[in-house]
């Protein structure tokens, strides 16, 4: 990760004051941390021991520290997709999922108006984003804020699904070319096109800024 000079940090924390007000107009709860490990230590003050906590496919929450500091806390009841192997217990494991007590995920993009701009294949993440568990962490670096959705949405086309389709390996076009080919393949992971544009649930959706670049 590149070093942020101290004029990007000030500025960053000064647009994260504009998107958290934003945010807090479409029913969404916004908060800033210059780091990683500050974010990570705002979330855990909102948890209890013997909460039960669940994932997207989120790279985000491995950068910041996040799961790795659920995972040696001990104290969460951790409900990893990836462990249930049958159709019984991937059925068994979603039950539990959706009824978690926390899901984290993070932004394929985030307006400075207080949107969320995301994509799925899926859509195991933006279900749970919808609706389902009781509180929702997005963790956003501040190299994925746009101007608007159709930025958002260019953005994902541009950076988002390329990088990812390189690590996942999917073969869609934007692996192939690096370039969005608004494919229909069988791997494609533009599925769903979801604005999150606010939340009638208030406070149950709290976007965590870090002035950190992280994730896709």
């Amino acid at each position: 990760m590149a070093q942020l000079t101290d004029t990007v940090r000030a500025a960053y924390a000064t647009t994260a004051q504009t998107v958290i007000k934003n945010l807090g107009h479409h029913g969404m709860e916004g908060y800033f941390c210059p780091s990683s490990a500050e974010a990570v230590e705002l979330v855990r003050s909102w948890m209890a021991e013997g909460d039960s906590v669940t994932w997207g496919g989120t790279e985000t929450f491995k950068e910041t520290g996040m799961k790795a500091a659920l995972d040696e806390a001990g104290v969460y009841r951790m409900l990893d997709r990836t462990t249930a192997t049958t159709p019984e217990e991937k059925r068994a494991m979603w039950r539990d999922r959706v009824c978690a007590d926390w899901f984290f995920m993070s932004a394929n993009a985030l307006t400075v108006n207080g949107e969320l701009v995301n994509i799925d294949g899926n859509s195991d993440r933006l279900s749970l984003l919808l609706h389902g568990p009781e509180h929702v962490v997005v963790l956003v670096g501040m190299n994925k804020l746009v101007a608007d959705v159709e930025a958002g949405f260019k953005r994902i086309r541009t950076i988002t699904c390329p990088l990812n389709a390189a690590r996942l390996h999917t073969g869609t076009p934007c692996e192939l070319t690096g370039t969005c080919a608004e494919c229909h393949s069988k791997s494609c992971m533009c599925c769903q096109m979801v604005v999150t544009r606010h939340s009638r649930h208030e406070g149950r959706i709290k976007v965590v800024l870090i002035g950190e670049e992280l994730g896709y």
